[in-house]
């Protein structure tokens, strides 16, 4: 009885000592790291020639599918995908610049490309006024298509402002803002976000409210066609940083600007990565730095209660505009990388090939010293 009684001891002390050390250690959710990769593309546009590329005479539809053919594989292996979308879906009669109108169908091939988010608050977000801008979103959300930067009234905005996305364990807080709209406005209920800077303090507050773990703000600034950013931006920049902002992604110049890591006054140990311009991401625009553009690849990391960015890379892409004998064209974003790991399989022109080559070069030199997406090794 004596010997049972110990052993009897020995067991109850073994599961408390047990019982003790599992209360003390960390949940498993804790130790092990979670990884998101997000996106960014800029400018999606729909001049005349690509709405007439879309086009099929014989049934009378649209389908931009051969625009995003090539670099849709790098798309959808992402986590998430953000893109600016810089047109309208306003219904016909589709036109191109000055006020833009596309065909539903381009969303439908953004959607098919992998794009889960798209940007609204652009320039061009009222050349279809408040039946443009509601009938926009109408689309997107026909397609389940998340969308950010305009909203039918107030009440869409208080409850999808900021835009709240959690997915690998990893929370994020997005805002989207335009300089303007091309002098176009519109009377409530609608709402477009326009950058000002109360506006911008009082919805980071909010997207702090939330206990994200990091605040992107996509912003659609700058001056068009130059390639390096202005005084306005670098001071917007440390702005909306100072209020809370973890990243800044910027779109609309349609020409790349550089990526930089900027501190703040007071601590410049911590840098905030800003990625001024993307560029276009499809367009018409043919002249030099004009024909492609970038997309912001950047890599999350969680443990422990702690969120990082690991890394911020770009994967550059050029505009193929295949000029067919039959008069019609085709448009293909094509991945420089790409390209260049097998040229024998693109039927591209000696002036396309000039024009793409250079296009990287003009790019790798613009943006020396970040590191070039590895997704085409």
């Amino acid at each position: 009885a004596g010997m049972m009684k110990k052993y009897l001891l020995l067991i109850v002390s073994f599961f408390t000592i047990f019982l003790i050390r599992a209360q003390q250690m960390p949940e498993p959710e804790d130790t092990i790291p979670h990884h998101l990769e997000v996106i960014f593309a800029g400018d999606i546009m729909g001049h005349d020639a690509q709405i007439a590329s879309a086009y099929d005479s014989l049934t009378k539809t649209y389908n931009y599918d051969t625009v995003f053919k090539f670099i849709s594989p790098y798309i959808l292996q992402a986590d998430l995908a953000i893109a600016n979308f810089e047109v309208t879906l306003a219904g016909p009669p589709y036109k191109g610049y000055p006020q833009f109108s596309s065909p539903d169908e381009l969303a439908v091939a953004a959607k098919n490309a992998g794009f889960d988010i798209l940007a609204n608050a652009n320039n061009h977000a009222l050349d279809g006024r408040a039946k443009g801008l509601k009938r926009t979103l109408d689309v997107l959300d026909s397609l389940k298509i998340v969308h950010m930067g305009t909203y039918r009234d107030s009440l869409e905005r208080d409850s999808t402002c900021p835009l709240i996305i959690e997915k690998n364990s990893i929370k994020l807080a997005l805002l989207n803002y335009t300089y303007g709209t091309n002098g176009l406005t519109i009377s409530p209920p609608y709402i477009v976000n326009y950058i000002d800077t109360a506006a911008i303090r009082r919805d980071i507050e909010k997207a702090k409210s939330e206990n994200p773990d990091k605040i992107i703000v996509f912003l659609h600034w700058g001056t068009e066609y130059e390639r390096d950013e202005n005084t306005w931006q670098k001071n917007m920049a440390k702005y909306i940083f100072s209020k809370g902002a973890d990243v800044i992604i910027g779109s609309h110049p349609h020409v790349i600007q550089p990526i930089r890591f900027v501190s703040l006054p007071g601590d410049t140990l911590k840098k905030y990565p800003v990625v001024y311009s993307m560029g276009n991401f499809v367009s018409n625009q043919r002249a030099r730095y004009k024909d492609g553009g970038i997309v912001a690849e950047l890599h999350f990391s969680r443990m422990n209660d702690s969120t990082t960015l690991d890394s911020l890379s770009y994967l550059p892409y050029w505009v193929w505009r295949n000029d067919e004998s039959d008069g019609r064209s085709t448009f293909s974003v094509l991945p420089v990388k790409l390209y260049e790991s097998d040229t024998a399989a693109y039927q591209l022109s000696d002036s396309d090939r000039f024009r793409l080559r250079r296009f990287a070069k003009d790019t790798r030199n613009h943006l020396t010293g970040v590191k070039e997406s590895d997704y085409y090794k």
